[in-house]
């Protein structure tokens, strides 16, 4: 079988690949708990005083749910990606040390002030979990790994129970003093620095960073480290002080509207594949909440990410002026997400956002897409020959017997054999359930055109067991994915939606099963 020669995917990253390493990993704590926040925003849009049906017993809720239970699921989970169960048990007794030592360090500045003066409200140790329940899970498995194989025969299950009740002891400690002090300060630094952008009118600034960092896949650091903590702050010292709960924050990141304009951008005045697959895209990334789909078509033209500040900062400025936002964060980024934790007085500003956010990326986007028309279609034909002559090549070489897909060893350059035997395939992402989650959708079904069983599945990159053989990712992700499955052959797309490299591998796996039958 003869190798092609294509064009490998980039190697390395630096600090890059390790901030987006970071966010996955904050992405991978906050995200299976999404349906906490999202049923805590139902309890405050229901039971408040100022929601559709006050009730002051359910109302109860609110507190308990945003300062106890949101924090130890945070650590819980993060506890459970580094060490299990036992990892995810220490790291929640870490973060109620935090919790309580947080309360201790209010409840002392408070008693400080002078009577009448406005308190400083409760600080939820959102951060703090992020910090101790993958520390204290890390730090129990090191400690596991001291006696590991020298306890003797009977005692094992003592030695573990003591051992992590002790160690979390220890933990709850180190969170109750250190960790408190040190989240209660920084969550007082990041709220005054959002109150500062706010108060000048500087918020909208904040798309210059949020909206290439989507783009580079940097987002999830911003978003899951930053802003929903510091919005389920904002949001739970309005319910305290009696308001209506929203926060602005909730939107900086997960405004369907930019990414639309884009994509809908591509579908009038593209060119080429990605003319034909924005539509389909647009739909997907605004009722599905899947945002990844429109990176791809900024990343071919750099340019454009212009356009997606310019739109972000529109809905930001937009949402701004209608004092709009919403009570809980949206995920994912569907405007159905977005309409159904929409603040009671804010659906004009946060539709008008929306609407306004996609209206000026489209313009301007339109702007450079026409502008470069002429100059995009000869290079898209240049391209089109280029892929064409490659697969061609590989058709040549190959004819019926071979595969083009040793073309894809090459491409990755991981390390995998032209006779690596492909049985598990898996689309990865950041949080392996968006994006991932519909490639897989399509391959599975190009298989089962071509009559090809194969096992197709999802998952995030970070959950990558490296058993696989066959891994896909987004241009961007592809360093990391390699890292967590370096004996694997690694696919990098432009677009989940769309890529000629999925026939290769159903071609590659059909012909491996033919020639086994044989």
């Amino acid at each position: 079988m003869t190798t092609t020669s294509t064009t490998a995917a980039p190697r390395g990253g630096g600090a890059r690949v390790a901030v987006q390493r970071f966010g996955t990993f904050l992405s991978g704590m906050i995200m299976p708990n999404i349906p906490a926040l999202i049923a805590w925003g139902i309890v405050t849009a229901f039971f408040i005083p100022v929601g559709w049906t006050p009730n002051a017993d359910l109302a109860t809720m609110v507190g308990p749910v945003i300062h106890y239970l949101l924090p130890t699921l945070i650590a819980y989970t993060g506890g459970n990606m580094v060490y299990g169960v036992r990892g995810a048990v220490v790291g929640a007794i870490a973060t109620f040390g935090a919790i309580a030592g947080s309360d201790l360090l209010v409840a002392n500045f408070n008693a400080t002030l002078p009577e009448g003066e406005a308190q400083l409200g409760q600080v939820h140790m959102f951060i703090g979990a992020m910090i101790l329940g993958p520390l204290g899970a890390w730090t129990m498995k090191q400690l596991d790994r001291i006696w590991t194989g020298k306890v003797k025969a009977g005692f094992e299950m003592l030695v573990n129970m003591f051992s992590a009740g002790i160690w979390g002891f220890v933990m709850a400690v180190v969170g109750f003093y250190p960790v408190a002090w040190l989240v209660n300060g920084l969550m007082n630094v990041l709220g005054g620095a959002v109150n500062w952008l706010i108060d000048t009118g500087l918020l909208p600034l904040t798309s210059i960073i949020i909206e290439p960092a989507k783009v580079f896949f940097l987002n999830n650091a911003i978003n899951h480290g930053v802003l929903t903590p510091l919005g389920t702050s904002q949001v739970d010292a309005q319910i305290a002080a009696g308001e209506a709960p929203k926060s602005i924050l909730f939107l900086l990141e997960a405004n369907p509207g930019p990414g639309v304009g884009l994509l809908l951008a591509f579908t009038i005045f593209g060119i080429g594949a990605a003319r034909a697959s924005a539509p389909g895209a647009a739909v997907i990334q605004f009722l599905g909440g899947i945002h990844e789909v429109y990176f791809p078509f900024a990343l071919m033209k750099p340019v454009l990410i212009l356009a997606l500040i310019a739109g972000g900062m529109t809905g930001v400025t937009t949402n701004m002026l209608f004092d709009s936002g919403l009570r809980a964060p949206a995920a994912p980024g569907s405007i159905f997400a977005v309409l159904a934790q929409t603040a009671q007085d804010s659906y004009v500003g946060v539709i008008l956002s929306v609407l306004l956010s996609a209206t000026v990326t489209f313009v301007i986007a339109s702007i450079i897409l026409r502008a470069s028309r002429k100059r995009d279609l000869a290079s898209e034909a240049d391209a089109d020959a280029r892929l064409a002559a490659s697969i061609a090549q590989t058709e040549k070489n190959k004819g019926k017997e071979s595969s083009v897909l040793s073309g894809m060893a090459a491409t990755m350059g991981s390390g995998a054999t032209e006779t690596k035997v492909i049985n598990k395939v898996v689309f990865a992402c950041d949080a392996g359930m968006g994006s991932s989650a519909m490639g897989a959708s399509v391959l599975r079904n190009k298989f089962k055109k071509a009559g090809v069983e194969a096992d197709v599945s999802n998952a995030a990159i970070a959950n990558l067991t490296g058993d696989e053989d066959l891994v896909i990712t987004q241009n961007e992700l592809t360093e990391r994915a390699r890292q967590k499955a370096p004996n694997a052959v690694h696919v990098s797309v432009d677009n989940f939606m769309n890529s000629p490299k999925y026939d290769e591998v159903v071609q590659l796996v059909k012909e491996q099963k033919e020639g086994a039958a044989q």
